[in-house]
């Protein structure tokens, strides 16, 4: 009995370990493409701000000036095209914008002046795009989410044959294959558990379509109601600063990050952050009637449903948002790691194609 499950454990080690191969012959070309965007992408904000310091930075000096003051002056320096959406900034130093059919206008919100323009595609926005989608559209976004679950087998089957090893040391007197044997044996172990839920959570946003409804199923929730409409009527519409004052009356505590121009049939829609909230975007909205000045529906991150807390959670613990500057860290370094095995993984075969060919 005892010989029966040796043969056995030997003949799932031997199979498990040609999948390891396949799979990272098959995906490690992603695998490094994803871990190497993804190191960059935790701290997309902050490189945008580092590199682009004269459009992030302003002097508080006392209340901002009113959006519509400031909408005028990005239309003057973008003529010609219709206000789209509002950026405000999260903290007092920190300039607003003005979406101008497409054109990101920035603005001192103190003094109107311009800080300056962007429009189309930045190198991060590329980058951006390269680690969701390959910048190759649908295409590109299924290769994408399958490449995330062969780095899920990789970890896990990686574990596994490793485990009857159980050796984490470099040996730095070590030459060819051992060495770079040891290097991903060492690597894999110790950056595991942040491997795995970089490509578990990164999985989960992939497959979205399925993993999102579930989530809702698990816990017993729906998500709010969507696609809201406004009848018009010929009324003096609500401007928007009275529209981000609303706004704030209804999650106090929460700061707006950007306000939409509503169209002829669609509301005012203001997303908020409160403290906790570490994405960028926010995760509270409140819609507004611009006709009528009523609250149509609010969604604060705070009480939103189960289903949509878990959607939030999971990304943020991707993206390592969800406890700032450490777990960003945490992650980025996750990513690098997986960097490295496939780099380690290719260098052991090559290392052991060059000893055969030796002999």
């Amino acid at each position: 009995m005892l010989q029966r499950l040796q043969w056995l454990n030997s003949r799932m080690r031997k199979t498990l370990f040609q999948l390891h191969l396949l799979g990272a012959a098959v995906g490690g070309l992603f695998i490094v493409i994803l871990g190497l965007t993804g190191s960059i992408m935790a701290f997309e904000e902050e490189l945008d701000h580092l590199t682009h310091p004269r459009l992030f930075r302003v002097s508080p000096q006392g209340a901002p000036l009113p959006l519509a003051t400031l909408a005028a002056r990005a239309i003057a320096a973008s003529p010609g095209k219709p206000v789209v959406t509002y950026g405000l900034g999260v903290s007092p130093d920190l300039p607003w914008s003005v979406n101008v059919g497409g054109t990101i206008v920035f603005v001192n919100e103190y003094t109107g002046e311009i800080l300056g323009t962007r429009s189309g595609p930045t190198w991060l926005g590329q980058i951006h795009q390269l680690h969701l989608r390959l910048l190759a559209g649908d295409t590109g976004k299924t290769i994408v989410s399958w490449a995330d679950v062969v780095m899920l087998l990789l970890s896990l089957s990686g574990i596994y044959l490793w485990w009857p090893i159980k050796r984490i040391t470099i040996n730095a007197a070590a030459r060819g294959r051992r060495f770079w044997f040891d290097v991903h044996n060492a690597v894999g172990v110790c950056a595991f558990l942040l491997v795995f839920l970089l490509a578990v959570t990164g999985a989960v946003i992939a497959f979205d379509a399925w993993t999102t409804p579930l989530l809702y199923r698990v816990t017993g929730s729906h998500p709010a109601q969507g696609g809201l409409a406004v009848t018009p009527m010929a009324a003096q519409v609500l401007t928007p600063d009275q529209a981000l004052a609303l706004a704030r009356n209804e999650l106090p505590g929460a700061v707006p990050v950007s306000i939409n121009v509503p169209g002829a049939k669609t509301p005012y829609r203001i997303a908020l952050r409160y403290p906790e909230d570490r994405t960028p975007g926010g995760r509270s909205r409140v819609f507004i009637d611009q006709y009528r000045g009523t609250v149509l529906q609010v969604e604060s991150s705070r009480t939103t449903a189960a289903g949509t807390r878990m959607v939030i959670l999971n990304r943020a613990i991707h993206t390592g948002d969800v406890l700032g500057m450490p777990t960003k860290v945490l992650m980025s370094l996750a990513s690098l790691a997986a960097v490295a095995q496939a780099i380690s993984g290719l260098m052991m075969w090559w290392k052991r194609r060059q000893s055969r060919s030796a002999r």
